[in-house]
């Protein structure tokens, strides 16, 4: 029993149960939000516009949301953030469902539901070391991210069919509903502020920022891995994210998508059982060379979709991302003290987030001149590109925990 010791603590199961919950119900958002904005116009551009609003909120906030989180008791910032969510996304699913959506509605709603995101990022990953022991600290951030990669199989399958049954405005309900419930488990959860109020000594909220990003900058392995993920995420998301759905229209169809969206949530989940058996004396030459894994899917939906090919192969970059994940999250939090740690999350989501909104804003455009197949194909090439790119870096390589 001692794999499940982590539940013996109160305060990480409700951190457990409120993760679940609002990734249950936000697997739902990319695909709903994506077929909302074709039903509406049927570019794929305006998709870019949309999902690029809330990439590009979020990482103009996290850096905010990071500070904050340090200053005050995380799971206040969890409740706040979890309700300003669940607010734009009912009146998303208002709007679409009443026929009153339009592209600029929808990338208004989605930049402030970014703006929430880059509250909940840094709160939810600094807020982990004070809810258990050091010693569970690795087994809980594994079934953390076991628990909320389950929630995302179920949840990307249900946006899926959810869409294809009954529309695009259901799945934004769906995504609202799970948004509000999980911010009322976080309210019942205790934890204290990791710093002194007002910020370490008083200092303020500038000097908070320089603290953060001089625990940052000093660690290479840290800030190299995010400069290859500023390559990785966009590609990823331009290609999979904004182009994948439009491939599928024409293609595997929109039922299909959610299979293979639902197949890289898949993949998580089994990433995270790897990972509870994984021991990687290096942890982040084993992450990175995991990440070659996620190129191929975007081969194949580039070059030759098909349904088969396209569900097998995200799982496999499902998995592979999680194992990133795991031995990413075991990195940066056995090795940056508790009292920065939302900061230097909030630094390196800003690192690896910041290209999306390019990549997802460039997509369309990009596919319309040079062809939809082969701009996808080439965000792949891109990956590979970065990985190398971070293995050539001899602190990645050698990191130890």
């Amino acid at each position: 029993m001692t794999g499940w010791a982590p539940f013996r603590h109160h305060a990480f199961t409700l951190l457990f149960a409120g993760r679940f919950v609002a990734f249950l119900g936000n697997a739902v958002a990319p695909v709903a939000v994506a077929f909302a904005v074709l039903d509406l116009t049927g570019s794929a551009g305006d998709v870019g516009l949309v999902l690029a609003a809330r990439s590009l909120a979020l990482g103009v906030f996290v850096l905010v949301g990071g500070v904050w989180a340090d200053r005050l008791p995380r799971n206040a910032v969890l409740v706040a953030a979890n309700l300003v969510s669940a607010a734009t996304q009912a009146v998303a699913a208002t709007v679409v469902l009443t026929g009153n959506a339009s592209v600029p509605a929808l990338i208004g709603l989605e930049a402030v539901n970014g703006a929430a995101a880059a509250f909940v990022l840094p709160a939810a990953s600094g807020i982990i070391p004070q809810t258990l022991p050091p010693t569970l600290l690795q087994r809980g951030n594994t079934l953390l991210r076991i628990g909320t990669n389950a929630a995302a199989v179920g949840g990307a399958s249900l946006g899926g069919f959810a869409v294809a049954a009954l529309g695009p405005g259901w799945g934004l309900a769906i995504d609202a509903a799970a948004f509000a419930f999980a911010a009322g488990i976080f309210t019942l959860m205790r934890v204290g502020r990791a710093v002194p109020e007002g910020g370490e000594e008083g200092a303020g909220f500038a000097a908070d920022l320089r603290t953060g990003w001089r625990e940052f900058a000093a660690r290479t392995w840290l800030w190299v891995v995010v400069a290859a993920f500023c390559v990785i995420n966009a590609a990823f998301a331009a290609a999979f994210a904004t182009l994948g759905p439009v491939v599928a229209d024409t293609s595997v169809g929109r039922a299909g998508w959610g299979l293979v969206v639902g197949a890289q949530a898949a993949g998580f989940l089994l990433g995270g059982l790897a990972a509870l058996r994984l021991r990687a004396d290096r942890p982040l030459l084993t992450a990175m060379a995991a990440m070659l894994a996620t190129a191929p899917v975007l081969f194949v939906l580039g070059l030759a979709p098909a349904l088969a090919p396209l569900v097998a192969l995200s799982a496999l970059a499902g998995a592979a991302m999680e194992v990133f994940g795991v031995l990413w999250d075991t990195s940066v939090q056995r090795n940056v003290p508790q009292e920065v740690l939302s900061r230097v999350y909030a630094y390196d989501a800003l690192g690896s987030f910041v290209a999306i909104p390019v990549g997802q804003a460039l997509a369309g455009p990009v596919s319309v001149v040079f062809g939809l197949g082969p701009t996808v194909a080439f965000c792949g090439v891109l990956i590979v590109g970065a990985v190398a790119a971070a293995l050539a870096v001899p602190g990645v390589r050698r990191l130890r925990l």
